[in-house]
């Protein structure tokens, strides 16, 4: 099968999130089972290419193609979304030409694919596009069938009617069975009712958005697209998260022999200032800081939790996470350490030195830090909810993690404290570690599941 994947988002060219990591594992996967994949994204700052022609540039990694749509004024900037102050006023400008070009590169290069895999609201107009009259769709794209991927349901690219008419879009689609929401443009509804399938990344959040919990006003479009809806769980990169080849971590260890973890964990205490302490439990967490990462109940939890236990936190968010984090790490000096920012290396040693990994999210579409941190034996602590639901079951049930269902702070603390109390228990603790070191979260295995998808839009009326 021919593949044309498009994500505003690749990893190791640009990433704000999980996208950027399924952007960039999951093309490379269906190679190896014998796809022919090639990537579209924008033309970033700081992007090399192999090769730049006048609207787009290209470079090859791993059998895959990856192409780079080129606009300076639109994607020359800092940042791929917009700045602290919200998003880039232009957004829907931006992303628009990018879906626009996509399908203009395909017919350039004679690539005509039998699926387009589009990800998330700012690559849904390729499909969109796809669909709709000249001058972009014809009959270059007649045998070509096209799937949107849901990686968070909460952005959908909402944009004020007047810039309705940037699109390019006929008014007659301005409606509430397309593109038209509570009188506004939504990019991600519209993506929806025009693609002939779409999945989002874990089985229980494809449950979830279909119900008005969680369906952020979309759910009856879901439930109307339900035969061709369907949740398909992520992957991580072993390549990648792998503590026996990391070259970011302290020591390099595995299942067979886990005392380098132990060094990573004194090496990590006496670097960022923590009491040294291997009988003191360690907390890690590494996300972006806002509520759906439930730092909201994290940090009404924080004041106990440091009262018995360590922990650190790397990410970037809301500016009142920022402030009250910053006021608890002078309060609890040697037992709590923050870094309001993103760096990779520093995510790699938290995975490979903590015992635990904080996952309290409100809501969580599917979650790839529970498998990360399974791999580097680092026993996840999560809401039941999305894909960590599906992923993180209770140790004293046969898993590998401990779980809290209450969305709250006294929910969570429980939690810690069941860890610690299982931390103690140095042999059988030991035992779920090495168990969860060897699950299987491969790309290899999930690869499968979307060619298995992709045969089944192919195969539809």
């Amino acid at each position: 099968m021919k593949i044309a994947f498009c994500s505003s988002e690749v990893f190791p060219f640009a990433k704000t999130g999980g996208l950027a990591d399924v952007s960039g594992a999951l093309p490379l996967a269906l190679t190896k089972k014998g796809c022919r994949v090639k990537v579209f994204m924008p033309f970033y700052k700081g992007i090399k290419a192999a090769k730049v022609f006048d609207d787009y540039g290209v470079t090859h990694k791993g059998g895959v193609d990856f192409y780079f749509i080129k606009n300076n004024d639109y994607f020359m900037r800092q940042a791929l979304y917009g700045t602290r102050r919200g998003d880039y006023h232009d957004n829907l400008e931006r992303f628009s030409f990018f879906c626009k070009a996509v399908l203009k590169v395909l017919k350039e290069i004679e690539f005509s694919p039998d699926i387009i895999h589009s990800n998330d609201w700012q690559a849904s107009l390729v499909n969109i596009y796809l669909r709709l009259p000249p001058p972009v769709s014809d009959s270059f794209f007649k045998h070509t069938r096209s799937i949107l991927t849901i990686h968070n349901f909460a952005y959908q690219g909402i944009f004020e009617k007047d810039k309705y008419p940037l699109l390019g879009i006929a008014w007659e689609y301005f409606n509430m069975n397309c593109l038209e929401f509570y009188g506004k443009i939504n990019l991600l509804k519209g993506g929806i009712v025009f693609s002939d399938m779409v999945n989002t990344v874990s089985p229980t959040y494809a449950k979830q958005i279909q119900t008005p919990d969680y369906g952020c006003g979309l759910d009856g479009i879901l439930r109307e697209k339900r035969n061709r809806f369907l949740g398909i769980l992520n992957a991580i990169d072993y390549e990648v998260w792998d503590p026996q080849r990391d070259e970011f971590i302290y020591r390099k260890y595995c299942a067979k022999s886990v005392k380098g973890k132990y060094v990573n964990k004194r090496r990590f205490q006496e670097d960022l200032g923590l009491d040294v302490d291997r009988d003191t439990l360690l907390l890690g967490m590494v996300s972006r800081l806002t509520e759906q990462k439930g730092v909201d109940i994290l940090t009404e939890a924080l004041d106990y939790i440091l009262g018995k236990y360590q922990v650190v936190i790397l990410g970037y968010g809301d500016g009142k996470y920022h402030k009250l984090l910053k006021k608890k790490a002078r309060k609890h000096k040697g037992r709590l350490s923050i870094h309001l920012k993103f760096d990779e290396a520093l995510a790699h040693k938290i995975y490979a030195a903590c015992d635990c990994f904080l996952l309290p999210s409100r809501f969580e579409p599917c979650g790839l830090s529970q498998m990360v941190s399974y791999r580097y034996g680092t026993l996840p602590i999560a809401h039941h909810t999305g894909g960590l639901a599906d992923t993180v079951i209770e140790v004293s049930k046969g898993g590998g993690g401990f779980v809290f269902h209450k969305y709250s702070s006294d929910e969570l603390i429980s939690a810690v404290e069941r860890a610690a109390e299982a931390f103690k228990e140095r042999k059988a603790w030991r035992e779920v570690l090495l168990k969860v070191m060897r699950y299987d979260y491969s790309w290899e295995v999930t690869a499968d599941k979307y060619i298995k998808m992709y045969k089944r839009c192919l195969s539809l009326e």
